[in-house]
């Protein structure tokens, strides 16, 4: 364990010594709040202000922010651990894991290091940006999240940190070049926004496009946060209209439908357990015989 420790503090220290690796992994979530902060959060307020005339404009900005927000977190959790692993690639492509073998650290531990690194590092950015989003939706908007919210917010983030970076752990283990992951990097972090439905609400594409999206484990995990953020601003601009409440849940993803049918929360949590502990392994494995 000593042993295992000591190479995620190596891994921890080469992350955050390198400010732009740290900037390239959070561009994705940089990208969507200044897109909304400038021009697209108009749109969505002018288009919510002629379908509930009878809130205000600060009340459809707070839905639209908190909306904004969920999705940040969302792209976050998969991008910071996706930056984490610049580490493994660099390591292979230097000839590092040459020096490892010789030395007395099993694969194993080799393997731990990497993995548990890239883990704490989606934690620890995830959980800034979700400080971040949290006070910023107190203090521009006006809406305090509960204590209870803010819990049931981390617990799906933490899952998604799990599930996402395990994902992308096993993808990384198949680049070989420093290039070629950047270039990943930054394709993966802008593509997100969209498979994710976090630029565009998932109800304004094509019904057989966002069925698509719904069915990927990204949407549905943006759906759990989704719902913990939005949950009072909703509320707040539709009143007792529940046919128009349910309308604007399904449009912005709040629910992730597949065809007909709404994806349940038991279902997306499933699902992100699945790819924790299912990806963990083929990744673990697949490092494994890499550095072999």
């Amino acid at each position: 364990m000593t042993v295992v420790l000591a190479i995620v503090r190596r891994n921890l220290r080469l992350f955050f010594r390198d400010r732009m690796n740290v900037f390239f992994s959070l561009l994705g979530a940089l990208i969507l709040f200044v897109l909304y902060t400038l021009f697209l959060a108009r749109l969505q307020i002018d288009g919510l202000k002629e379908t509930f005339p009878q809130a205000t404009e600060a009340d459809i900005r707070a839905f639209v922010d908190t909306w904004m927000f969920a999705g940040i977190v969302m792209l976050s959790t998969i991008t910071t651990g996706l930056g984490a692993l610049v580490t493994l690639v660099d390591d292979g492509e230097s000839g590092r894991f040459r020096d490892f073998l010789v030395s007395p650290v099993r694969r194993t531990q080799l393997v731990l290091g990497y993995l548990v690194s890239a883990v704490t590092v989606a934690i620890v950015m995830s959980m800034i940006v979700l400080t971040l989003s949290i006070l910023y939706l107190g203090i521009v908007d006006s809406v305090w999240l509960a204590p209870v919210t803010i819990g049931r917010i981390v617990g799906v983030t933490l899952l998604c940190c799990a599930g996402f970076t395990a994902l992308s752990a096993l993808i990384v283990s198949f680049i070989r070049t420093g290039a070629a992951f950047s270039g990943f990097a930054t394709v993966i972090g802008t593509v997100l926004g969209f498979i994710a439905g976090a630029y565009i609400p998932v109800g304004s594409l094509p019904a057989g496009v966002a069925t698509t999206i719904n069915a990927l484990p990204f949407a549905q995990g943006a759906m759990l946060l989704r719902r913990e953020f939005t949950g009072e601003s909703l509320a707040t601009i539709v009143g007792d209209n529940a046919e128009a409440g349910e309308a604007l849940r399904e449009f912005y993803g709040i629910d992730a439908y597949v065809g007909d049918l709404v994806v349940p929360a038991t279902i997306a949590f499933a699902v992100l357990l699945a790819m924790a502990f299912g990806f963990t392994a083929l990744s673990a494995g697949r490092i494994r015989a890499r550095i072999r």
